[in-house]
């Protein structure tokens, strides 16, 4: 008797089409996704096109703004990015590529931290560098297989090898014609009949923030729960809903326009975002330090630009 085994990944598509998937999930915009991938625009248009025939539902709605993930395609996102790293990091252990950096990183920081990585890597064809996502905060290197990695939390005190990047700033953030405007502002009572999108099952970043407004609990019984903040940002740029989120890891969302601030109001909640790495740091690992150095640098001058015309913060840490 022969036997067949079953091997659903025969039907899978293809590695390069998952990872244009997650690129333009990421980024929103089809220009800008070209770029990072170093193809032409056109070919992202017909991967996406040819991935949504193969699922038989779409992935993004194309609108006059821009494009905006489709229920499903939200749902699809964080499964993939994790098969790309762990495919990723599997690939790196059957075969590792001297040059090739590890770096893990918190979920919600791949917002920032991927098309960095991309365009990076785009720059310098000669480095390797693998991105592992983890719910999890934290590393330790005597026991991960990772050259670098970006912890999210409070500021480490014992670590000689490390640089902040930039600190958590929380705002509620939406689609610009979510909330109504009286005289071009937005009150607090124009949440009540709305969902609010939490990052986390307590609700501590939206309880934090309203009570920096002087509220006291959620002005609406409407709520959604995420397990990480780039889902509730998502979430809130398919408009269904007002998520809590971080200035810096949407900057570029508040850039193209996809999301606005509508409150002045902004809260440091003391938590930041650390580059962390071993001592004895190799040569191609000094490179991307500096390189995310930079970009950190250039994104706090974009934050302080932000609070110093339309917005105010205020600091818990």
């Amino acid at each position: 008797m022969s036997f067949s085994p079953e091997l659903p990944y025969l039907n899978l598509p293809s590695l390069n089409v998952l990872k244009t998937f997650a690129v333009v999930a990421q980024t929103l915009n089809l220009t800008h996704a070209a770029s990072l991938l170093h193809i032409t625009q056109g070919a992202v248009s017909r991967q996406i096109t040819g991935l949504e025939v193969t699922l038989g539902y779409p992935l993004f709605l194309r609108q006059a703004r821009g494009l905006t993930l489709t229920p499903r395609g939200a749902q699809l996102l964080p499964p993939v990015q994790q098969a790309l790293a762990l495919m990723g990091e599997a690939l790196q252990r059957v075969g590792s590529h001297p040059d090739t950096l590890r770096i893990k990183c918190p979920t919600c920081s791949m917002r920032w931290l991927l098309p960095r990585v991309i365009q990076l890597q785009n720059d310098r064809p000669d480095m390797q560098i693998e991105l592992t996502a983890s719910i999890a905060h934290g590393v330790d290197f005597s026991n991960e297989h990772f050259d670098a990695a970006v912890v999210f939390g409070r500021p480490p005190e014992s670590q000689r090898r490390a640089h902040h990047l930039f600190d958590e700033v929380l705002t509620p953030v939406c689609t610009p014609d979510f909330l109504p405007r009286h005289n071009g502002k937005t009150a607090v009572a124009d949440l009540a009949d709305k969902t609010l999108l939490h990052p986390t099952r307590d609700r501590r970043d939206w309880l934090l923030w309203l009570r920096e407004e002087g509220v006291q609990g959620l002005p609406s019984a409407k709520s959604q729960h995420f397990d990480t903040l780039d889902l509730a940002i998502n979430s809130a740029l398919q408009g269904y809903g007002v998520a809590i989120g971080d200035l810096t890891l949407i900057e570029d969302d508040l850039q193209a326009g996809r999301v606005i601030a509508p409150f002045p109001l902004c809260v440091a909640s003391g938590a930041s975002y650390t580059l962390l790495y071993p001592e004895n740091p190799t040569p191609v690992l000094k490179v991307a330090i500096d390189f995310l150095n930079e970009e950190a640098r250039l994104s706090r001058e974009k934050l302080s630009a932000l609070l110093s015309t339309s917005h105010r913060l205020v600091s818990t840490g």
